[in-house]
């Protein structure tokens, strides 16, 4: 079926001016005064724009060329809710629209998966909304060994009847496919190696891009994996907060990368992160940074074509106190479904942008 994704979502808003710097830009030191990241902490990628420090790990892969940072994607009329702005990047909707189907789940609309697998998507943390529709069959898994305690206690209905009732003969049915599911998934992670570069422990994302990597190297057989990382809605004392979440994201993606090298299977996966909106781009009064609109996106596996894709929001250009996009998420997730899956998806856009970052 092609490559599998691996959304990670960056819970309540990540801050994409302190992640991507804008450090030669002079309106940065001047709208953030208090919460700017010193230039002797930012990377420098090319001649105005340079990563956080606390991505340092991510260098590896960014000189390679498997990581692409797509500057400036947000949406037309961007909404500061974040339940509405996450819905609506969650079902590739209009701001103006509500659907209730996931985005990867409409990319699959009228598409025939294999039958025997019963599981077609995993989920990993607690928001199943990008694989949710009739299209595809999502798992939610949050703990691994409380998974495999679950699916060993599971019972076949074999020798329960339905008396004819074609209600109760259809739950029988729901319920013998999620046994085969858990089952197929039990033994498949049960006979997987152990990643090889341990993931550090004491995070939520660490056990989760574990989880992930075995489910990689069982060979599950599902088009998207889904894991997120919370605490981006940084309103206070920002700095500290922030760096420590950066910190977190890049030795974990990291090591993730490291791990499906040493297992053969980074070409079979693309990474993307995603939030449901930057910052503001003014620091507030109380060192952090309010609900704002476009943000960067990491990209990153063996198929990627790094580099930056975009322009750069400008800082002087803003749209009531927000930077503006320049590319439409939409187009992304219709670059991703075409370079994953061979699928053809608009997502609601007359001419999705073609961004080119995977090979």
């Amino acid at each position: 079926m092609g490559r599998i994704l691996l959304l990670i979502e960056l819970k309540g808003g990540n801050d994409g001016l302190n992640t991507l710097v804008p450090y030669a830009d002079p309106r940065y030191r001047e709208l953030r005064g208090g919460i700017g990241v010193a230039r002797e902490r930012i990377l420098p990628l090319d001649e105005k724009v340079g990563l956080h420090n606390k991505l340092e790990p991510l260098l590896e892969s960014w000189k390679a060329g498997d990581f692409a940072i797509l500057q400036g994607v947000g949406y037309p009329y961007p909404n500061r809710s974040h339940f509405r702005s996450i819905e609506i990047w969650d079902t590739a909707s209009a701001a103006s629209q509500t659907l209730s189907e996931g985005w990867i789940a409409q990319a699959f609309q009228s598409i025939s998966l294999p039958q025997g697998a019963a599981v077609d998507a995993i989920v990993a943390d607690t928001n199943a909304l990008p694989m949710t529709g009739p299209a595809l069959r999502t798992i939610v898994m949050q703990d691994a060994e409380n998974f495999l305690r679950q699916a060993g206690a599971m019972t076949e209905t074999a020798g329960v009847s339905d008396d004819g009732n074609p209600a109760l003969r259809h739950l029988l049915g729901v319920r013998r496919e999620i046994n085969a599911a858990a089952a197929g998934l039990r033994d498949r992670l049960r006979a997987a190696p152990a990643p090889t570069f341990a993931y550090s422990q004491d995070n939520g994302l660490g056990r989760q891009l574990d989880l992930a990597t075995r489910l990689l190297a069982a060979k599950a057989p599902v088009v998207a994996i889904k894991l997120a990382l919370g605490g981006f809605d940084t309103h206070a004392n920002q700095a500290p907060a922030h760096e420590r979440l950066l910190g977190i994201l890049g030795a974990g993606l990291a090591t993730l990368r490291k791990n499906l090298i040493a297992a053969g299977l980074w070409n079979d996966v693309v990474v993307m992160t995603y939030s449901e909106f930057g910052r503001r781009v003014r620091q507030n009064a109380s060192g952090g940074t309010d609900h704002g609109a476009a943000a960067p996106q990491f990209v990153l596996g063996g198929g990627v074509k790094g580099g930056l894709y975009g322009a750069y929001p400008s800082l002087t250009d803003l749209q009531d106190g927000d930077l503006k996009y320049g590319i439409d998420f939409r187009s992304v997730f219709a670059t991703l479904a075409r370079g994953c899956w061979g699928l053809q998806r608009d997502f609601g856009l007359r001419q999705p942008q073609r961004l080119g970052f995977l090979a």
